[in-house]
């Protein structure tokens, strides 16, 4: 759980979400059907903070900026009726890192961060092993392809599946200005939002945004993951309260909700095996930014 975030500025975000209760099923091929009468829903607890160390802007505006993120998540998984160990009640994850960026010149900056979090199937820390803990690093290399559009890619590396390995990392930030807005990011899972600004104190949009949580366990003697993920749309009005204050609360579906156990080995990235998710539900949530 690698936070990250551009802003010059320290940050404060919290969330409180409400996944709501659905049928369990698996596709499987061609095949999709319910499994018995298990169903759930869920409540996330996340939030997290962006610390500037140092900033320094040079000509063109551009930052060279040091920053520490930390982040975490609390999940309680509603699970009922299940006859077999396919989802676990509760995910906690914490991760911290360090960031750096800089400008490289006119068109170019570079990305780099190094941190490590905490991926457990409970809160009972007594139970926590190095095998609960995952390393990350990666370097990202952006294109300023206009004043308001930035792209970029490049590698990073963990040890999701036991031994570090590469895998490519996507850079995308697109926003428009003025009182219709459309924003597309992909700094930290999926958001496309695209609204209206009322007036100082109100915003008005429609969302779209993909999140997710995972613990690392072992069942049956074996190393597993348990990967929790979920797609939702909806309305959502933002209350502003000054510059540095605002509290953005969403009503909408969770359209996709991905929640399965699977081996902690590469080969499951490739093999088509059957999927478990949840089907569409309600979506709630409120949050709350803080900026200093």
């Amino acid at each position: 759980m690698i936070v990250v975030s551009l802003s010059v500025n320290a940050q404060v975000v919290f969330k409180t979400e409400y996944l709501g209760q659905s049928g369990y099923r698996v596709s499987d091929g061609e095949t999709n059907e319910r499994v018995g009468n298990s169903k759930g829903s869920a409540m996330v607890y996340q939030g997290g903070v962006n610390i500037p160390l140092s900033v320094k802007l040079n000509d063109n505006n551009r930052p060279t900026r040091w920053s520490l993120n930390m982040g975490g998540a609390y999940v309680k998984l509603n699970n009922k009726d299940f006859t077999d160990p396919l989802v676990i009640d509760e995910i906690l994850n914490f991760g911290v890192s360090l960031n750096h960026l800089r400008p490289l010149n006119d068109k170019w900056s570079m990305m780099a961060f190094v941190g490590g979090g905490i991926y457990m199937p409970g809160t009972n820390f007594s139970k926590m092993g190095i095998e609960n803990i995952l390393g990350s690093a990666g370097v990202i290399f952006i294109r300023h392809l206009r004043p308001n559009l930035d792209l970029g890619g490049g590698l990073a590396i963990n040890n999701s599946f036991g031994i570090p390995m590469l895998f490519p990392a996507v850079y995308l930030n697109w926003k428009t200005h003025g009182k219709y807005t459309v924003k597309v990011s992909m700094i930290r899972g999926l958001e496309v939002s695209a609204g209206y600004d009322v007036n100082k104190n109100l915003g008005l949009y429609l969302i779209a945004e993909m999140n997710g949580q995972a613990a690392l366990l072992e069942q049956d003697g074996k190393k597993k993951i348990f990967s929790h993920a979920y797609l939702v749309t909806g309305f959502r009005p933002e209350i502003k309260l000054g510059n540095k204050l605002s509290i953005p609360v969403t009503v909408g579906l969770n359209a996709w909700r991905p929640a399965g156990i699977t081996d902690r080995k590469l080969k499951s990235m490739f093999q088509k095996n059957k999927e478990y998710y949840f089907q569409a539900s309600l979506y709630a949530s409120m949050g709350l930014k803080m900026g200093f």
